[in-house]
C-alpha cells in the first residue's frame, strides 16, 4: 500500500473527510479533459469550459494585468475556504503582490484580492449563494459574478460580519469601477459575450 492510500484508508475509517482526501479521490478518476472541479460544501461538481465562458474569463484577466502581474493572477486553481469542504477554483482570482503560498505550497484564502465567477447553467447555484457567503466570510475584498445567460454582472464588496454590504448590479456594456477597491481599476464589459 502506498502513502496516498494509506491515507485515504484512514480518512475513510476514521470518518474523517477532508479536502485534501477528496481532491486525491478526483485525482484519480477519469475528469473528462475541458472539465473544472471544484468541491463546495463538501459536495463535488464538475462543469463544462464553454468558448462563452472562457472568453469572458480571458477579457478579466487580460484588463487586470494592468494591475497585477501575471503571477498574481489565477485561473482554476484550487484554494481552499472556511467553511465546510470548500475547495474552489474561482474561473478568475487576483492574489496580493506578496502572497506566500502555505506549508503545503497552495494558494491562501487570505491573499486573495478579487474574485470573478462566470456562471455555468449546472453550478449557478453555487455562484450566487454558496459562494457568495463564503467568500463573504474569508473577507474576498471584490466578488464579481457575470452572468452570460442574462447579460448582467454582479459586483459585491464591503466584506464585514460573513455578508457583503455593498451590491451593484447592471447589464454587460456598462463598466464595473473597481476604483475604490483594492483592485483599483474599473473592467470594461461591451465585449463580454452572450449565451
Amino acid at each position: 500500500m502506498t502513502v496516498l492510500e494509506d491515507r485515504i484508508a484512514m480518512a475513510e475509517d476514521s470518518g474523517e473527510l477532508t479536502l485534501d482526501a477528496m481532491f486525491e479521490w478526483l485525482e484519480k478518476m477519469p475528469v473528462p479533459e475541458g472539465y473544472k472541479v471544484e468541491i463546495v460544501g463538501g459536495n463535488i461538481f464538475m462543469s463544462p469550459q464553454r468558448r462563452t465562458h472562457w472568453r469572458i474569463i480571458f477579457s478579466i484577466l487580460k484588463q487586470l494585468c494592468a494591475r497585477y502581474p501575471d503571477e498574481c493572477l489565477m485561473s482554476d486553481v484550487r484554494i481552499d475556504f472556511p467553511g465546510h469542504l470548500n475547495g474552489f477554483a474561482a474561473d478568475v482570482a487576483a492574489l496580493a503582490a506578496d502572497f506566500e503560498p502555505d506549508e503545503k505550497g497552495r494558494l491562501r484564502h487570505e491573499d486573495v484580492e478579487f474574485v470573478a465567477e462566470v456562471i455555468s447553467k449546472d453550478t449557478a447555484r453555487n455562484d450566487y449563494e454558496p459562494k457568495l457567503a463564503t467568500y463573504a466570510a474569508a473577507e474576498v475584498p471584490v466578488y464579481l459574478i457575470v452572468d452570460p445567460y442574462t447579460g448582467k454582472w454582479h459586483l459585491h464588496t464591503l466584506p464585514k460580519d460573513g455578508e457583503y454590504r455593498g451590491h451593484q448590479s447592471l447589464d454587460f456594456g456598462y463598466e464595473i469601477d473597481l476604483t475604490g477597491t483594492v483592485v483599483g481599476l474599473v473592467l470594461k464589459t461591451d465585449e463580454f459575450p452572450r449565451d
